[in-house]
Parts: structure tokens; C-alpha cells; sequence
């Protein structure tokens, strides 16, 4: 397949909100796409490369060749070309990666180029979210979609399930079934403002507490223990004392759902970012496991003893849970199986509140009569998490893509700092309106000081009040820290930059936050 008919469809794609055109896009391309292509333009049109860094920034993109006259470049021979990209590597590496750079894109008609340039700097955000590709799959295999997200679900990769699908047809999906030691997509959770508005969202439900560790999955066959991260990554090997405690467990046959946690000396838990970097260290295990030493904590249990547990209710997987996973290792919880008592809504709020003593992120209300439903962000999961707001300073802006070209859309943000200058402390392009995003981009040019075509440098009159769920340690930022999960919140141009929140004020917050 050309790229240059993935290119259209991406921009084709970015210009509607309408959900129904864009599968109807999608599956037309996965109609026209060779099965053993498929699961590289899920990956392009998602903005992920397969090769994963390649090393390639914007010196050695802002000087593009010339675009081809007439489109000759394939999928498969762009791939080719990132792979060899990836592969370079030692003295004169930065040269060679400009030339095959320039080699690829003089190879490029104009519009493959504008897609390279936002797939190779991860500016795609044309809405071809893995959901929306599972719709068009589906459509272009005449495949009904449950059918379709139930096998994907299973067998843990859209592309796999597409490339499947698209060569043999919809009876291919009854091959794809649960398994013990292979991993499943782990069912998320949509938002809740409070823990009250979840329950009377869910009715009965039970209230858990939200740890901020590592998701794992966790699967025993026998003797033979795999670890898997929320991304379906084999870590088995970085956590021995997990293995071991599902070495320890009655069981020896069944697949967990849980969180790796680690606490300090005062029972508190440890920053998610010491456990990531304890499960990244390059220290050998044994010397890693003893400098943090981690556990696991389970929550939900999708098969056990040989059997699926994922289509029974909530309560009655806790049961199963119960039997195969001691007390100690279960997630904290209480029960509302009756709503409409005040009393049981009291006590939820309050073991809300104990939570955040405790030094956790927030809680989690699940459904008790809700299935497991894997690789969804389900209504029957609301996570609630104490909202922190703060008035900061745009420092600049980006240029958006999509249906945000010709807007500034991703702001850079920061605080005041003590000498009246302003500490930048991340970016943010979430939670703005076409309204917002309008303004914003008027408001901004006024304010423009300097345009690389990329970035608007601007001067730091502009308040956002942003919300955020907490602070994490950023070497990448001069004030140490970043803002998890940032959005706009809303513009405050009745407010002047001198009383902005400052660094100071970010700091104190962090004080209190279980994240830094």
C-alpha cells in the first residue's frame, strides 16, 4: 500500500468529530490493506512507530528535501527506512540518521510528508484511537465489533486480531480465548467528581482503595510465574518477590489483577516514580530488590483453578479472590450494597478520607453485579481522586494538528518564581473547547515574541487555572517537578501575572500529594 492513502486518511480522519465517519474512513483503508501490512498503519495511524525510538529529532527534520512529485513510497518501505534508522548507531550517528532523514522524505509527496513529520516527532492526534481502528476493523470484516473487542480483549493486541480477521474472515475469532500466561488488555476506569456521585452512578458497589503503584498482572501455571505491566510487558524477571508470593498461593492455575506497591520505614507508600525506576533499574535484581524492596496487592481475579472468571460479578470474583489470596494481600475495602442508607455513604466517604491519610492517590467504586470487562474503560469502574487546582503562567504555545491546525493548542506552563521570573513546569493541551482554543490562539499571537513555526514564545501575561491530580520529580524541568495529568481548566485574564501561584505554593502542595 502507498502511504500516501494512509496520509489522506489520517488528515481525513482529524478533520471530522463525527465518530461514524471516522470508521467508515478507517475501515475503507483496512478494506484496501494487505493483511500482513495492517498492523503497521494501526500503529502509524495511532502515532506509534514499532521500532520505538529511533533517535530522530527536529535537527534532523527542519531541513526537509524537496517533496516527490508523484507518490511511490509504500508502507512496508517506510517501515524499512525507520527500521534502518533505528539500527544506527557510534560515530558520525547524527549525520547518517540527517542523510537517511533526507533520503526518506525526498521519497515523500507533500502530504506523506506533513504525516512523517507529526508520526516521527509524535504530533499524530487525529482521534484513530485504538477503539475507533477496532470499529473500522471490524466494519471492513463484516465481524460484529463485541465479537471483534472481545477477541482483541484476549489476545491483548488489536493488530494481531486485525491481521487475523482481514485474512481469514470473522469464524478466525473463536481462536482467540483466554489463556494462563497470556497476557489480557486490564479494564480501566472512567472518573467520578466524587465518592458520592459514583455511588449513586452504580448503585451497590464496593469502595477500594486506589494505590499508585505498578499495574501487573499476574499468571500462574504450575510452577511457571509471568508478570505483566498495563502494557502487556514481560517483567517477570525485575520482580523476583512477586513471583515468589505467587509461588506461595494455593492456587496453580489462575491469572491476578493488582498493583506492585512499595512503603517506607512509617508504613507510607513510595512515590510511583522510585517503584518505575526500581522495575527499569539496569542494578542487578538482588541488589535492586534490596535497595526497594516491593509486594503486590490484588484487586480482581480473571481465571482461577483452570476456569474464566472475567463474566462473573464483581462480588463473586472477590469471592474466588478471597479463597485463592490471603487478607494481606488484598486490596483495602468497604461495601455499599445499600445506597440509599446514608449511613453505608458515610462510611464510604469516610474510608475516602482515611485513604488520603494513608498516604494513597484515591479511591476506586466498582459495581458489585459488573463483569470484567478487559481493555475497556468501563462506566461500572469510577476512580475518585482529590482535584488540586493552580494559577500559572502560559509561557508559550505549539502549533496544533488535525483539527487543531492553525490553532496554538499545547501550552507551555509555568510559576512564579522568587526573582519575578517564571519556572516552567510542563504542557498541557487537555481540557480546552474549540471556544477556548479560539481565544487562546487571538490571545496569544497578541502576546508572540518569536515563531519557529512549531512554537510561539509569548510573553507571560496570560493566567490558566489548571487542574491536576498531583506532582512528579521531572529532572526535565528547572523547578524538578511536573504536573500529573494537567488540563485547562479555564483562562483567567482578569487575573495578572504577578499573582500567579508560585513555585513555592506548587512545591507545598506536593507536600501533601503521595505522587512526589
Amino acid at each position: 500500500m502507498l502511504l500516501v492513502r494512509l496520509a489522506e486518511v489520517s488528515q481525513q480522519v482529524a478533520a471530522t468529530s463525527a465518530r461514524s465517519r471516522k470508521i467508515a474512513a478507517l475501515a475503507d483503508l483496512f478494506t484496501a490493506t494487505p493483511p500482513e501490512e495492517v498492523a503497521l498503519v494501526i500503529a502509524y495511524l495511532s502515532g506509534r512507530l514499532p521500532q520505538g525510538r529511533i533517535g530522530v529529532g527536529w535537527s534532523a527534520l527542519k531541513d526537509p528535501a524537496p517533496p516527490a512529485g508523484r507518490p511511490t513510497l509504500t508502507v512496508a518501505g517506510t517501515d524499512a527506512a525507520l527500521t534502518a534508522l533505528a539500527r544506527v548507531a557510534g560515530p558520525g550517528a547524527q549525520a547518517e540518521r540527517r542523510r537517511l532523514v533526507r533520503e526518506l522524505m525526498a521519497a515523500a509527496t507533500a502530504p506523506e510528508q506533513q504525516f512523517l513529520l507529526r508520526l516521527l516527532t509524535g504530533e499524530v492526534r487525529q482521534g484513530a484511537l485504538d477503539a475507533i481502528a477496532l470499529e473500522g476493523v471490524a466494519q471492513a470484516a463484516a465481524a460484529p465489533a463485541a465479537d471483534v473487542r472481545r477477541a482483541v480483549m484476549l489476545e491483548g493486541s488489536l493488530p494481531r486480531v486485525a491481521q487475523a480477521l482481514l485474512a481469514e474472515g470473522p469464524a478466525v475469532l473463536e481462536r482467540f480465548a483466554l489463556r494462563v500466561g497470556s497476557p489480557v488488555q486490564p479494564m480501566l476506569a472512567h472518573t467520578a467528581k466524587s465518592v458520592s456521585e459514583a455511588i449513586g452512578a452504580l448503585g451497590p458497589c464496593v469502595v477500594e482503595e486506589k494505590l499508585d503503584g505498578i499495574r501487573v498482572q499476574v499468571h500462574r501455571s504450575g510452577d511457571e510465574v509471568r508478570l505483566y505491566t498495563r502494557s502487556l510487558d514481560d517483567i517477570t524477571d525485575r520482580l523476583p518477590e512477586v513471583t515468589a508470593a505467587a509461588l506461595a498461593l494455593t492456587g496453580d492455575q489462575f491469572i491476578l489483577d493488582g498493583e506492585v506497591i512499595a512503603v517506607d520505614a512509617t508504613g507510607r507508600p513510595v512515590p510511583f516514580q522510585d517503584i518505575a525506576s526500581r522495575v527499569g533499574s539496569r542494578l542487578d535484581v538482588a541488589t535492586a530488590a534490596a535497595t526497594l524492596p516491593v509486594s503486590p496487592v490484588f484487586f480482581d481475579v480473571l481465571a482461577a483453578d483452570g476456569a474464566v472468571t472475567l463474566d462473573l460479578p464483581g462480588r463473586e470474583r472477590h469471592a474466588v479472590l478471597t479463597r485463592l489470596v490471603p487478607e494481606p494481600m488484598r486490596v483495602r475495602r468497604t461495601l455499599v450494597e445499600d445506597p440509599g442508607r446514608p449511613e453505608q455513604t458515610e462510611a464510604a466517604e469516610v474510608f475516602f478520607a482515611d485513604t488520603l491519610r494513608r498516604g494513597h492517590e484515591g479511591v476506586m467504586v466498582k459495581g458489585l453485579d459488573a463483569p470484567y470487562s478487559a481493555g475497556r474503560r468501563g462506566r461500572s469502574w469510577l476512580k475518585v481522586k482529590p482535584v488540586h487546582t493552580l494559577d500559572l503562567v502560559v509561557l508559550a504555545a505549539e502549533w496544533g494538528h488535525g483539527r487543531r491546525t492553525g490553532l496554538l493548542s499545547n501550552l507551555h506552563l509555568g510559576a512564579r518564581a522568587a526573582d519575578g521570573t517564571f519556572v516552567m513546569l510542563g504542557k498541557t493541551f487537555k481540557g480546552l473547547t474549540d471556544a477556548m482554543l479560539g481565544w487562546q490562539t487571538e490571545r496569544l499571537r497578541e502576546l508572540a515574541v518569536d515563531d519557529d513555526g512549531f512554537t510561539v514564545r509569548v510573553r507571560p501575561e496570560l493566567v490558566v487555572e489548571i487542574a491536576y491530580d498531583g506532582l512528579q520529580r521531572s529532572p526535565r524541568y528547572p523547578a524538578g517537578v511536573t504536573l500529573r495529568f494537567a488540563r485547562v481548566v479555564r483562562h483567567r485574564p482578569d487575573k495578572p501575572a504577578h499573582q500567579a501561584d508560585t513555585v513555592e505554593q506548587v512545591r507545598a502542595t506536593g507536600a501533601q500529594s503521595p505522587v512526589v
